[in-house]
Parts: structure tokens; C-alpha cells; sequence
């Protein structure tokens, strides 16, 4: 569940203890080139104020106005089409004809939402349905795994922990890279056991956890919303992590090195540690895409694209270095 979906349920609840109505309308389903993904929320107001996204921006004005005139209105959830024709794309702005099926909930029940919103902060994996035809709305433990499901008349929606980073090495990288990555919605953690490093750590909501990489790995229970990128360019301590990292569900696991050092590490995991070569396979390295990268930003830039393009299941194409320049210590 990313930031701005946690800004609806906020507002929401924070409208209703100031005495307006308001409506929740979910992205259920897209063709085409949609601007915004199934499962994304947008929160509407009575007096027309909104709060998130169902589009970028395309259809908000067109929602704002059917709840200004009452077209939101009722206890009924029921469903709205945008798209469907080249005109109707055109007149919303929808980019390569694209359709966005949403399910508009006029009314709300506000026990659901703080239930919702305190199993979320707990760090709950958790599925919310709702009912088209009865107007029925509940909440109930979720799966590892389970998606966002829409059938046409029953919508169920996950929710959960955040995208989640853990970087070993408090270094240069990690300083741009914590940031980047919290702009992108990550819960960041750093881990180094190097006094000389740790002390001066000081990246703000990045909170430095104590211990060794492989303690730590274990202790975060990774999961697919899990990244885990090794830095410190120590095998001590980067190898320490990816025997716990590459186990786990983690969606990313990434260290840092030259070809060489990680065609190295592969070989070195495989012989002496306890890794399947599909667990070793996992493995992104050299780290983050080849964008020329050399120093700490840019090598930060480079990580955080790649694990957005794993995260999106985006294809990652990885050319064959044209000079021998780039088989240097950072991406390769």
C-alpha cells in the first residue's frame, strides 16, 4: 500500500469526524494505456475537495461534479465506465484510448475504515470486499500473495505493509539512496556493524537497526514487498546478507561489485554456502541498471530504477559493456 492510499483512508476518516460525507471511488479495472493501476484510491468529499488519484487528474473534475450534484449520492456502491469510446477517451483526456472501470462508494462505514486503518498500522496484510449487490463491505486477514480481485459485481482490494528497503552499508550510496527510495514510498532501514560508518549515519526516518547483516536480514522477515540491496563492497558483510536475502521472498535482492566480483560471488555462494543456483540466480549484480553510473547519485539513480522495473515487472535489459571501463566497482 503506498503513501497516497494511505492519505485517503486518513482523510476519510479525518472528514467524517468533521461532519461531511464522503465517498471512496477504487480503480477495479483498466484496458489500454489507464494512467493510474487497479487498486488505486481517490477520496471525495461533499463539498466537491478530493484526496489521491483515479487518473492523474483526467476524470477527477468529472467525479467532483457528480458529487456536487448529487450524482454520488445514496448507500449503494455501483459502478462507473470511463473510456469506453474514442469521444468519451478524448473528452477525459484518457491517453491511447485507454478505459478505467471504478467502483464509487457514496457511503461509508467508518468502524470498517478503523479497522482498516489500524490493522494496517499494525503491519497487517489485509483484504477489504465489497459487495455491489448487497452494498456489503468487510475486512478480513489476506495472504501472501493474494491480488486484487473484480469479477464485476465483488471487489477485493489488498492492503498492507509498505514497499520496504534494507541497505547494509551506511556509505555514500546509502545516504542518496535512503531518500530516493523513501520519495518512492519505501519504509528504509540501514544496517552496518562498521563503528566508523554507523556513528555518523544520520539520514532522517531511515533508522539505523543494530547487528550483524545476516541477523538483521532474518529478524525484518522479508517479504515480496521486501528490497534488500548490500553495499558495503566488504563479501564479509555483503555475502552475510545474501545468504539470509536470497532465501527469502524478498522481489529484490542486489549487491553491489563489478562483474567480475559478482561472477565471483556467485561462483563463491554456490560452492561454500548452503544456496541453490536458482536462490543465486536472484541475485542483481551488478547493481541497478547500466546507465553509466559512477558516482554515489548516480549509482542511487541506477538502483532504484532497477528495482522499480523489478517491482513492475518491467523487462530489465542488460547490454554487454562496451569498454572494459565498465566492469569498475560499481555497476558494471
Amino acid at each position: 500500500m503506498d503513501s497516497q492510499d494511505l492519505q485517503v483512508l486518513a482523510a476519510l476518516r479525518r472528514w467524517s469526524a468533521g461532519g461531511h460525507r464522503a465517498a471512496l471511488v477504487t480503480v477495479a479495472r483498466t484496458w489500454g494505456s489507464a494512467p493510474r493501476p487497479a487498486g488505486a484510491w481517490m477520496a471525495l468529499r461533499d463539498d466537491g475537495r478530493v484526496q489521491g488519484s483515479v487518473s492523474g487528474g483526467c476524470i477527477e473534475d468529472d467525479l467532483v461534479a457528480r458529487m456536487l450534484d448529487g450524482r454520488i449520492a445514496g448507500s449503494q456502491p455501483f459502478v462507473l465506465t470511463y473510456g469506453v469510446t474514442r469521444d468519451e477517451a478524448a473528452r477525459f483526456g484518457l491517453p491511447c484510448g485507454g478505459t478505467l472501470e471504478l467502483v464509487v462508494e457514496p457511503a461509508l462505514e467508518m468502524a470498517r475504515l478503523a479497522d482498516l486503518a489500524a490493522r494496517i498500522e499494525a503491519g497487517q496484510l489485509v483484504r477489504r470486499d465489497v459487495d455491489i449487490d448487497t452494498g456489503a463491505v468487510s475486512v478480513a486477514d489476506a495472504c501472501r500473495g493474494e491480488a486484487l480481485v473484480w469479477d464485476g459485481r465483488r471487489l477485493s482490494t489488498i492492503h498492507g505493509p509498505r514497499w520496504r528497503l534494507l541497505i547494509i552499508g551506511a556509505g555514500q550510496i546509502g545516504r542518496y539512496l535512503a531518500p530516493m527510495a523513501q520519495a518512492l514510498d519505501y519504509a528504509v532501514s540501514v544496517c552496518d556493524p562498521r563503528e566508523e560508518y554507523s556513528a555518523e549515519w544520520d539520514v532522517p526516518g531511515a533508522p539505523l537497526v543494530p547487528g550483524m547483516p545476516d541477523d538483521v536480514v532474518t529478524a525484518m522477515l522479508p517479504d515480496p514487498h521486501t528490497a534488500i540491496v548490500a553495499l558495503t563492497h566488504d563479501p564479509k558483510l555483503d555475502d552475510m546478507a545474501l545468504l539470509e536475502a536470497l532465501k527469502s521472498p524478498a522481489f529484490y535482492v542486489g549487491a553491489l561489485g563489478s562483474r567480475v566480483n559478482n561472477a565471483t560471488r556467485r561462483a563463491r555462494l554456490l560452492e561454500y554456502f548452503d544456496l541453490s543456483e536458482g536462490e543465486v540466480g536472484r541475485l542483481h549484480g551488478p547493481i541497478g541498471l547500466p546507465i553509466g553510473s559512477r558516482t554515489p547519485p548516480e549509482i542511487a539513480v541506477s538502483i532504484l530504477a532497477e528495482m522499480t522495473a523489478v517491482k513492475n515487472g518491467a523487462a530489465v535489459i542488460r547490454p554487454e559493456p562496451a569498454t572494459p571501463a565498465s566492469a569498475g566497482c560499481g555497476l558494471g
